[in-house]
């Protein structure tokens, strides 16, 4: 990936709680500044997502994610969100966490465009903390 030389400045609201999490990770990675850090996490998200869009053809997969059980609504639009993609859901695995988290694990094979815009769909819902998609060919 070619970076320009010239630097732009942005600001970034983040909750406090983040931002400590990442200046402990930052720190104890030996970066010498957020923003190296930063720049670092957007070179790696940019990487997966190109990585992701060149996906193509039939894949197995795993959505991994985690959510606010309190989050109101959100159990069912997890599940109306799953439904559109029944076709290719093989299993999934639900973990209460505690009181307001939950951990959830699909399992699918099927058309790598849908795959991603099934995890798409999940992580655009408001309450939903972290996914992560993975995905491969595994011979199929």
């Amino acid at each position: 990936m070619e970076e320009s030389k010239e630097l732009t400045r942005i600001g970034v609201s983040l909750p406090s709680n983040l931002l400590d999490k990442f200046d402990a990770i930052i720190r104890g990675r030996g970066y010498s500044s957020r923003s190296e850090g930063i720049r670092d996490a957007i070179r790696a998200y940019i990487v997966e997502y190109e990585w992701m869009e060149r996906e193509s053809g039939d894949e197995i997969g795993t959505i991994t994610y985690l959510y606010d059980h309190s989050q109101r609504g959100l159990g069912d639009r997890l599940t109306e969100v799953q439904h559109h993609y029944i076709d290719m859901i093989k299993t999934s695995t639900h973990i209460h966490l505690d009181e307001e988290n939950c951990f959830e694990v699909i399992v699918m094979k099927g058309d790598a465009k849908r795959i991603k815009e099934l995890a798409e769909n999940i992580m655009s819902l408001k309450g939903v903390k972290h996914l992560k998609l993975t995905t491969t060919h595994g011979g199929i």
